[in-house]
């Protein structure tokens, strides 16, 4: 009986911007600084309640930039499962362009959606607010998700995701 009382996590597709600012070293730019800590603040239980995931995008990505920053992001990512970037991720991410969600340019953020949503993720945790999390963008995002036949991932922040009673004294 408790084994049917047990829910199952909500999968969580991480995206690049998150590792980066999980594993950064301190800033004295006070909005990043901020971001850093909430983002630091999700990590630690983040995967106590739920499942997270990467992509091979997200690996090269995070491999990327400064030697001792990508040594770190790659460091935190270790653990976690990767999925696949398939035809059919490829495709939707091509279809977000289409319809100038996100510019094309950019395909690599049009990528992270279209994995998330291809592969039934309940979440994309982003910091990007220009082509990801971007409350003028997601609407089309979720049009296209739904003409596809997907059920786009809910995008948010990690801070989004705090854990409930987490601000509470």
């Amino acid at each position: 009986m408790a084994e049917e009382m047990k829910q199952e996590k909500k999968k969580v597709y991480v995206e690049t911007t998150v590792v980066s600012d999980a594993t950064a070293l301190p800033t004295n730019d006070l909005t990043l600084a901020e971001r850093q800590m909430a983002t630091r603040e999700w990590w630690k239980s983040a995967s106590e309640r739920f499942d997270l995931f990467v992509s091979p995008i997200v690996r090269r990505e995070a491999a990327k930039g400064d030697v001792d920053a990508a040594k770190r992001r790659l460091e935190a990512l270790t653990s976690f499962p990767e999925l696949e970037l398939t035809a059919e991720a490829s495709v939707l991410a091509q279809k977000f362009v289409e319809a100038k969600a996100v510019p094309a340019k950019f395909k690599e953020d049009a990528l992270h959606i279209a994995i998330a949503a291809v592969e039934g993720m309940d979440y994309l945790v982003s910091w990007n607010f220009r082509h990801i999390t971007n409350a003028q963008i997601i609407p089309k995002i979720k049009k296209v998700c739904s003409d596809c036949g997907y059920i786009c991932a809910e995008i948010c922040t990690p801070q989004m995701l705090q854990e409930e009673g987490q601000d509470e004294a």
